[in-house]
């Protein structure tokens, strides 16, 4: 698997500071980021905005409006899960890159930070999904990893998809392993079964029930 720096992006260069509105609006009429990268002297300060620009006025420069700049970046050396964090946590389709010095070096497209996810084992690996929740208090990773273990399984991946206010759903992508005992082990130390799954021993006779007692009251 390749490295998410791998895909630092230099491909349009960033913004300069002194640039004149009108050039900046062409720029964003042409393409389809939501924000891009504003630099002074090669030092970031700022990405601005393709919603911004068009109330902009085009004989001024774009420090002009610095004040409406929004200040999100990732550094070279983050891991590919911190930078996913920072474009959904602003709403954007580009992420600045900087160095530990400031220095502009590119930017990452949410195009190819979701290409390299999909490189990841917890993709592209063959496996079985299971989701589960329980008390945000009660759940425990290293219980999980046990209870899937314990019945034969290896865990690719697994991550929090959904949190309320005292429960917690974890999404868990098993490749091997004894399914059905996996998600009993899972009820016995009280974890709900989200997902559903044919070889679900507990709810096949929970539907058998069901059918038997439906036909009873039609009699």
């Amino acid at each position: 698997m390749s490295e998410i720096t791998n895909y630092i992006n230099n491909d349009f260069k960033a913004i300069d500071s002194e640039d004149r509105i009108e050039s900046v609006k062409d720029f964003f009429y042409e393409l389809t980021f939501s924000h891009f990268p504003v630099v002074e002297h090669e030092i970031y300060i700022g990405c601005i905005t393709a919603d911004d620009m068009e109330t902009f006025e085009n004989d001024k420069k774009i420090i002009d409006y610095s004040f409406s700049f929004e200040r999100f970046f990732a550094r070279t050396n983050m891991i590919w899960l911190d930078i996913l964090e920072i474009f959904a946590k602003n709403n954007t389709n580009l992420v600045p890159i900087l160095d530990e010095n400031n220095k502009y070096v590119g930017y990452y497209e949410i195009e190819d930070v979701v290409r390299f996810f999909n490189e990841t084992p917890f993709i592209k690996e063959p496996g079985r999904i299971i989701i589960v929740k329980k008390g945000i208090q009660e759940y425990s990773v290293s219980q999980i990893a046990q209870i899937v273990e314990n019945n034969d399984g290896k865990i690719l991946g697994l991550f929090v998809s959904e949190t309320e206010t005292d429960r917690i759903q974890v999404t868990i992508k098993i490749n091997i392993g004894a399914m059905n005992e996996i998600i009993q082990s899972f009820r016995r130390y009280d974890y709900e079964i989200i997902s559903e799954h044919p070889e679900d021993n507990y709810i096949n006779t929970l539907k058998e029930r069901s059918k038997y007692l439906d036909k009873y009251l039609n009699i």
